[in-house]
């Protein structure tokens, strides 16, 4: 059965990418009976598109990382905050979600408003497992070319980030907890943002 995703309109008022642009998904060669997406932060817990199934899953190659920066809505143009993305090295638990045919251009729509706005990410088709089932998925990986990737910080610097800066809708630091609570609900244990959260802690008890 279809499961309805998001529960809000994240690109509301936003024109998509035109479909000349190399960023654009009809730029990709997407599988037409069902697609598979793997998501890795806030599109776990907060879908923009209808699926049918999903699953726990595993993608190699790349991790779950603060390594893009927010000028808006974690931080401002002046002294920009941090938000996830994946990066190159090691491994990303997360969740894949399988979409139905008939609703794979709406959710493209959907994600493209909502993840390609700023060309941050780069959209791939990479395998990913799910216990002893292996699929191949729509992920978006950190755009390393871009001026809005932060590269691999270290912990006391991104923690310096996420304490200081605060955008639209709110503090930075509110994000990382939000996403450690997702995280821990849905029982993706990720040590490295706990560490990041204890340094951003320390800090502010300085």
């Amino acid at each position: 059965m279809s499961v309805p995703g998001p529960r809000h309109s994240p690109g509301a008022g936003l024109a998509p990418l035109p479909q000349d642009d190399p960023f654009h998904y009809s730029q990709l060669d997407l599988p037409q009976e069902e697609l598979w997406i793997f998501t890795y932060g806030s599109l776990m817990w907060d879908p923009a598109f209808r699926f049918k199934a999903s699953a726990p899953a595993l993608l190699r190659g790349y991790h779950r990382e603060f390594c893009i920066y927010s000028s808006r809505y974690r931080g401002t143009v002046a002294a920009p905050g941090l938000v996830l993305g994946l990066d190159r090295g090691g491994a990303c638990k997360g969740r894949a979600y399988c979409v139905a045919a008939a609703d794979i251009p709406d959710a493209l729509e959907a994600l493209w408003l909502r993840e390609m706005r700023r060309r941050v990410y780069v959209p791939r088709l990479l395998p990913v497992c799910m216990g002893a089932e292996r699929q191949v998925a729509l992920t978006f990986l950190a755009n390393r070319c871009h001026d809005g990737y932060a590269g691999q910080l270290e912990l006391n610097d991104a923690a310096a980030i996420i304490a200081a800066c605060c955008g639209e809708r709110g503090p930075n630091v509110d994000y990382l907890v939000n996403t450690l609570s997702h995280l821990d609900a849905l029982g993706v244990h990720d040590r490295h943002l706990h560490d990041l959260l204890a340094a951003v802690r320390a800090r502010a008890a300085r």
